[in-house]
């Protein structure tokens, strides 16, 4: 709908941004007419936005036009109430990423907070979010994210020094590694690259809090794809010791002495069936079948292993362990 003759022209600057960030080109006269002015009015507000710090570009062409671009510095920003709304909410989810942003985040959203219109920021502050992983210890230095982002986007191979858990240092200097990375993922509080390990010939996962680039990056790599094309499910895989599908490799049935309310908040993505009032049958897996056994023994009850044999050999084997722990036999 134009705007009338009557609008002010900060109202009229606003809806000229708002229209020129909606796509990438806009002739001069289409500009025009959607703000009800003329095409030396528009031209006049283009300088405007200049001034302002807005880098919009004068297109050459039989029929002229106007471009936003990139600037040199961070001018004034538009959103629609959608847009507010989003990064509102993104800003409070940010504290759990462990990017080490959490402070800069908090002022972002206190900013936003601040010029929000009322109903708008009932909305916002309605939100009950918790970041789960925020804490975690130890943060990831954002200038590392930065450069394993842009050699993952500039598909460069990445030298580094890799720390082995539980150690601040390594007390031997050891030769760098090398990784052709193809993402940087975050996962319940920590990052990750996924990527091509050319000296092992196999995808590798690297936890980054661990990892020091060195410089420089090495050479271009032709892109792979993951295993399964989805990085997500790639990943979860390999938390649950599986090479190929989303899916513990070890999986029993067991029924346990416990009513269904006793089971269901504590069986991951264990399937849980009521079979009566203190019988319960749960399906459930682990990486490996003492892992598993260990794992359903915390529910403190009455365990009938259902299936497989080899979850039955794993509580023997546990049930021998924890006899030699306790000093019995």
């Amino acid at each position: 709908m134009p705007i009338t003759s009557s609008t002010t022209t900060s109202g009229r600057l606003l809806a000229l941004l708002s229209i020129l960030q909606a796509r990438r080109d806009w002739p001069g006269g289409l500009l025009a007419e959607r703000l009800g002015v003329s095409e030396r009015t528009v031209r006049r507000d283009v300088d405007r936005l200049r001034e302002l710090g807005y880098p919009v570009q004068a297109i050459k062409g039989p029929d002229g036009g106007y471009r936003l671009e990139a600037g040199s510095r961070m001018p004034p920003l538009l959103f629609d109430e959608e847009q507010a709304v989003a990064l509102a909410v993104a800003l409070r989810i940010a504290v759990g990423t462990g990017a080490g942003i959490e402070e800069a985040a908090a002022r972002a959203l206190a900013t936003v907070r601040q010029v929000l219109p009322s109903r708008l920021r009932q909305r916002v502050e309605a939100l009950e979010i918790s970041a789960a992983g925020s804490g975690v210890d130890p943060q990831v230095d954002t200038g590392i994210l930065l450069t394993l982002s842009a050699a993952v986007r500039a598909g460069e191979e990445l030298r580094f020094d890799y720390r082995r858990p539980g150690r601040t240092e390594d007390a031997e200097p050891r030769p760098p590694r090398r990784v052709q990375p193809h993402h940087l993922v975050a996962r319940a509080g920590r990052w990750y690259v996924v990527g091509w390990d050319p000296d092992r010939g196999d995808w590798r996962t690297f936890r980054v809090d661990r990892m020091t680039p060195r410089v420089p990056t090495g050479p271009r790599f032709a892109p792979r794809e993951v295993p399964g094309g989805d990085v997500a499910a790639f990943l979860s895989a390999r938390f649950k010791g599986s090479r190929s599908a989303d899916a513990w490799p070890c999986r029993g049935e067991v029924i346990l002495g416990l009513p269904v309310a006793e089971v269901a908040p504590f069986a991951g993505d264990g399937v849980v069936e009521e079979l009566g009032a203190d019988r319960t049958r749960l399906t459930t897996g682990s990486w490996s079948w003492t892992a598993l056994a260990a794992a359903l023994a915390r529910f403190d009850a009455e365990i009938e292993v259902v299936d497989p044999p080899e979850l039955r050999t794993a509580f023997a084997d546990l049930s021998r362990r924890a006899g030699r722990a306790a000093g019995i036999g």
